[in-house]
């Protein structure tokens, strides 16, 4: 009888299946320079959006000065 492919079959795939995903886990791991650059543009968006909401609060500061009340009211 020959015991090597049962070894193989066994011991040693098993270990080196479970060895390939660590590998393959420590990879994904960290982010991706593409990832990076994404969320930078995300944030640079996000920021100028935060700043035109501000804008237009001051504006209707403003113009209206009582529209934040009226709004919580309807809330």
């Amino acid at each position: 009888m020959d015991v090597l492919p049962i070894l193989l079959a066994v011991i040693v795939a098993p270990i080196w299946i479970i060895f390939h995903y660590i590998t393959k886990w420590k990879q994904m791991k960290g982010i991706s320079a593409e990832d990076e650059a994404s969320l930078g543009d995300l944030r640079t968006s996000a920021d100028r959006l935060e700043e035109r909401l501000r804008t237009m609060e001051r504006i209707l500061d403003d113009e209206i000065p009582d529209w934040r009340s009226r709004h919580h009211d309807k809330l």
